[in-house]
């Protein structure tokens, strides 16, 4: 009898420990972190973002957002309406636009030539190695004017004729984001990436 006594003990003095352990932990709840607001961006940091990440208007406008053209700035341009799309107010501010460009590059074409007649050749052979290296630089520099030349005068009778701002493979609008950063586009983003991959397989 007192075998069977104590054995039934054993048996039960290990539940009875076992229980208040189960209660103690389910009596304790973990702790939640807590919550801290982030930190606004300085703006240093802002414009250490690269373009793809900043809001679509901080990546179109160019070093002349500031100034206006026809009465309107880059971001007025940006928050117009689309039924205002090529509206006389936006054909007059991108003719402003392209004609002082076209007085940049014909002003660069002019300092070109004058440094060109006014410069005299170096005796010196090294000396004049360099100078002819400026000279190429200068030349290819302005036949690159030269061409956008072209572009910005073909332009300018668009917007004359009324096709200004439409692309001209597929008749859809190039977009006002497209022709603030490069107002001599006559073709969409879509157009133009289909025709330099053509002339990757083809040539030009």
């Amino acid at each position: 009898m007192a075998s069977t006594a104590s054995t039934s003990k054993a048996k039960v003095a290990p539940a009875a420990k076992a229980a208040p352990s189960t209660k103690s932990k389910s009596n304790t709840l973990p702790s939640a972190p807590p919550v801290v607001a982030a930190p606004e961006p300085s703006p240093a940091a802002v414009a250490a973002k690269p373009l793809a990440s900043r809001p679509k208007a901080a990546m179109v406008l160019t070093m002349n957002s500031h100034k206006k053209y026809a009465g309107l700035t880059e971001a007025e341009i940006l928050k117009q309406p689309e039924s205002e799309y090529m509206s006389k107010e936006q054909l007059a501010f991108f003719h402003e636009k392209l004609v002082e460009l076209r007085g940049q590059i014909l002003h660069n074409a002019t300092d070109t030539g004058e440094h060109l007649r006014e410069s005299e050749v170096a005796t010196d052979p090294s000396d004049r190695a360099t100078q002819e290296e400026e000279y190429t630089l200068e030349l290819r520099t302005r036949d690159r004017e030269r061409k956008l030349l072209k572009k910005v005068d073909k332009v300018i009778r668009m917007i004359d004729d009324g096709s200004f701002g439409w692309c001209e493979e597929t008749g859809e609008p190039i977009g006002l984001a497209r022709l603030i950063a490069r107002p001599t586009a006559t073709l969409s983003i879509e157009a133009q990436e289909r025709r330099e991959r053509m002339q990757k397989l083809y040539g030009d």
